[in-house]
């Protein structure tokens, strides 16, 4: 079976191995053990941590097959993008250029820099193996996190985005790059995004161009790749759109991938799921659901096959209250696959 559970120093090896295979770009989660082992230092203190607002803090959660004990993914949530540090993206904007004696009036798309997603939460160190891209692990790794937000709203913001992976080739090429910040930096996207991981893309970011970039002025390539999704990031793309994530407004400074973000009300894992009491037994299983034992430090997320519609009585098998911990007159939070 598949559990979602918080990280633990324990996992380190493993988080690492998922990190060296997890596609250029996503710098949260960085192939360097020290790096990796702050990571796993700040999500434990921060679970462990009494919170009223969203602050600091950072989630950090692992994907683990039971039956092996190897981790067949990752994901985190951060409470606060740009706490420490400024949080930049390119804002889609449209400006208009008139001439009345010319009697022409033009529109023209341009990309300004900028902090507008600042304060809101933040998905971020998706990952999972191959395998189980585009199954239902996928939907685990991505939506027990947003279960843990329902639990525990006061620990985050009211809105919630998303960097998605932009295009790159196999050389860690990026059109995007390329045309904008190739001009400013000496290195390659490949470079940079290391550079960000190991570091920060803050400081990066902080030599970017502050004025409006004109996208007519960019390549063709430049311009296709602009709110693209890498292909390995797809099946998280596509999850988060049936999530209800909105994209077109901001893009990523570095690849161009799209920034997508929602309000927390509006988030369908969030706002359709439902907190029921549950009793152990034998059930029939016709609908896949994700189910969160609703805890903190013991927060423990699965998917089963169960026999249940909203107002009804919540069975449930032995072997999943088991691994969720699950003690007598307690709640769990589900919601279908």
């Amino acid at each position: 079976m598949l559990l979602l559970r918080p990280a633990r120093m324990s996992d380190l090896a493993e988080v690492q191995r998922l990190a060296s295979e997890s596609p250029l770009g996503v710098t949260s989660l960085p192939n360097d053990a020290g790096r990796l082992r702050d990571k796993i230092v700040a999500s434990e203190a921060s679970f462990g941590a009494e919170v009223s607002f969203n602050g600091e803090e950072s989630y950090f959660f692992v994907l683990e097959e039971t039956d092996s004990g190897q981790l067949a993914g990752c994901s985190g949530i951060i409470a606060s993008a740009g706490y420490s540090e400024p949080f930049y993206s390119f804002r889609n904007e449209t400006f208009v250029h008139n001439s009345r004696q010319l009697n022409i009036q033009n529109k023209i798309h341009v990309l300004s820099l900028c902090h507008d997603l600042t304060g809101n939460s933040l998905l971020t160190s998706f990952h999972v193996d191959h395998g189980l891209a585009g199954a239902a692990g996928a939907e685990l790794n991505s939506r027990g996190r947003l279960l843990f937000m329902a639990d525990h709203p006061e620990r985050f913001a009211d809105a919630v985005v998303v960097e998605i992976i932009g295009q790159s080739d196999e050389q860690g090429q990026s059109p995007f790059w390329n045309a904008v910040g190739r001009n400013f930096f000496d290195m390659s996207y490949a470079e940079a995004e290391r550079l960000g991981g190991m570091r920060s893309r803050a400081y990066l970011a902080e030599l970017m161009p502050h004025y409006p970039i004109y996208v007519p002025l960019l390549s063709d390539e430049a311009q296709d790749a602009m709110g693209l999704v890498h292909p390995r990031a797809q099946v998280s793309f596509d999850i988060l759109m049936r999530e209800g994530f909105e994209t077109d407004h901001y893009i990523d400074i570095f690849d161009g991938g799209p920034t997508v973000h929602a309000r927390v009300s509006g988030i369908r894992s969030i706002a359709h799921s439902h907190e029921v009491a549950f009793a152990v037994g034998k059930t029939s299983g016709e609908r896949a659901f994700l189910i969160a034992n609703g805890r903190l430090q013991d927060f423990r997320a699965t998917i089963a096959t169960l026999d249940w519609m909203p107002g009804a009585p919540l069975v449930m098998p032995a072997d999943v209250a088991e691994l969720l911990e699950l003690r007598t007159g307690e709640s769990v939070r589900l919601v279908s696959v």
